[in-house]
């Protein structure tokens, strides 16, 4: 029979490459229900997770994730802690040894409990640093006519260093090859999340914008939402509306002065 390890590193080949493009395409991932605070609790297919976010504030370098398993039958988990950026707009997970997670492996008994030590081995600097934590559950071993699945879970870890840092974004519509987008420019030293938002044009036309975008727009990133059919280019008087963490946001938004 297979090792926990061995199934753990074949359900990460066969859905890494999926779980690592697609954090901002569904609910358990970089979507809805996120960041929205630390004593909710997430589930996939009877797996519990507590909580769903982490906020290290200054001087705090471990956290507890709790894994509670209320299936019929032991759960196998792999834990992977992942360094957090979004270059060009962007989400992207890369290797990191400053966050560890401790056990990376286990096993959770039906109706028990597993807590995994997340400890950060370097406080952050100038700006907040984030992480990405992976939580894959193990599928068991294969069984012939049944189709195992790898479920995962994409847990968000800010640090905040010691200065005080605040997320300072700023709006525009850029033109991108004869399409449009609403452009976040986060120059803030602290991340900052967008949700319900709506762009009006001036004559009161509402412009879809596209959906299943992540919220987040970390510290010192951009962050493009595309303007679905517009019917050339936006032009001034452009008003946004979003709920965000920093506060309600009600503003005018720059658009190109000239266009295709």
């Amino acid at each position: 029979m297979a090792s926990v390890r061995q199934r753990a590193m074949a359900a990460v080949g066969t859905s890494a490459l999926a779980g690592l493009m697609a954090l901002a395409g569904t609910p358990a991932c970089m979507g809805q229900g996120e960041g929205s605070g630390a004593n909710q609790e997430e589930v996939i297919k009877g797996l519990g997770v507590v909580p769903v976010s982490f906020e290290l504030h200054p001087g705090q370098m471990t956290a507890v994730l709790t894994i509670q398993n209320d299936t019929d039958r032991e759960a196998d988990f792999q834990v992977r802690p992942y360094a957090w950026a979004q270059p060009g707009g962007t989400d992207q997970l890369s290797a990191t040894d400053v966050l560890v997670a401790s056990p990376p492996l286990g096993r959770v008994s039906v109706g028990a409990g597993q807590v995994v030590r997340l400890v950060l081995l370097q406080p952050a600097q100038a700006r907040e640093a984030s992480y990405r934590v992976l939580l894959d559950q193990v599928p068991p071993p294969p069984q012939p006519g049944v189709v195992g699945f790898a479920l995962r879970l994409s847990i968000p870890v800010f640090a905040e260093p010691s200065g005080h840092v605040a997320p300072h974004v700023r709006w525009s519509v850029q033109s991108d090859g004869g399409a449009y987008n609403l452009v976040a420019v986060n120059d803030g030293g602290r991340h900052d999340t967008f949700r319900d938002m709506a762009l009006t044009a001036a004559d009161g036309r509402q412009l879809a914008l596209e959906q299943n975008i992540s919220p987040y727009v970390l510290a010192g990133a951009t962050r493009r939402w595309r303007i679905l059919a517009s019917p050339g280019p936006p032009r001034e008087g452009l008003r946004l509306r979003a709920r965000a963490d920093s506060g309600a946001i009600d503003q005018t938004v720059s658009a190109p002065s000239a266009g295709p």
